[in-house]
């Protein structure tokens, strides 16, 4: 981890808005700002998953330098808040988290939440949303918005067989093609709404694209894959023109209400 008297939510990267595309990362490092320490933790929960997610970081940029289009990174790490929750979801600020206990969340006073809320949940989606009314005002048309995670070999003592997934909600417009685009692939195991359900309400995706009608997807790729530099840029050079082709779509470019599964909007 890195330290910083001055912490800033997020990290924009630039890139031509008028491409109508957004990627976003929502765990993409584990920093936390200097008052918190590392809330109780030794160092060597921060290499872990439950700190963020790995390697998601350099795939973001790498694909956003490829593609020439925006991304906004949250700078946070997830045990501080996360990102990808509701703000009414339980495992938002968490005192356990794949068998270890966080310290330094736990008591979670009233105060100490809202104030985690307004000083790094809120400035992110702020960012976000703002980032894709830009894009979708300069390409005058629906954003695609692309978010980008990464997920355990082994879980639970299960080992999960994916080398990606794709997560959706209802709108498959964008998972559908990507699927079918990875799949192409014969070496590659793609999971469908694996190894996580798509639809979660209050996340990132319903947040700033189910409720606006966006068309989006979340990859999941497998973090041994993309753990060092080099695999990360061979993950970014195979996504990128996938999801380069996918933009170009007509019914990618209009917005279009699926609803969720987890209820009405």
């Amino acid at each position: 981890m890195t330290r910083s008297t001055v912490f800033a939510p997020f990290d924009l990267i630039e890139g031509d808005r008028s491409r109508g595309i957004v990627l976003v990362a929502d765990h993409a490092r584990r920093e936390l700002p200097e008052e918190y320490g590392a809330l109780g933790l030794p160092a060597s929960e921060f290499e872990r998953h439950i700190a963020y997610d790995i390697g998601v970081e350099a795939v973001t940029r790498e694909l956003a330098s490829l593609l020439g289009v925006p991304a906004v990174l949250a700078n946070f790490s997830r045990l501080l808040i996360d990102p990808n929750r509701g703000e009414d979801d339980p495992t938002l600020i968490r005192q356990l988290y794949d068998g270890t206990i966080v310290p330094g969340n736990y008591p979670m006073p009233t105060e100490e939440r809202e104030r985690r809320l307004e000083r790094f949940y809120r400035p992110y989606h702020d960012a976000v949303a703002a980032v894709i009314a830009s894009v979708a005002q300069k390409s005058g048309r629906a954003p695609f918005i692309f978010s980008v995670h990464s997920f355990t070999p082994v879980m639970q003592g299960r080992a999960r067989p994916w080398h990606v997934g794709v997560l959706w909600d209802l709108d498959d417009r964008a998972p559908h093609a990507l699927i079918e685009a990875l799949a192409a692939d014969k070496d590659l195991v793609v999971g469908d709404n694996e190894p996580y359900d798509g639809a979660l309400r209050g996340d990132t995706m319903f947040r700033h694209a189910i409720v606006n009608g966006f068309p989006h997807a979340l990859i999941e790729i497998r973090q041994d894959l993309i753990a060092d530099a080099k695999g990360a840029l061979a993950w970014a050079e195979r996504l990128a023109p996938i999801v380069d082709a996918i933009n170009r779509r007509p019914d990618i470019q209009a917005v279009k209400m699926f609803g969720s599964r987890t209820g009405p909007l």
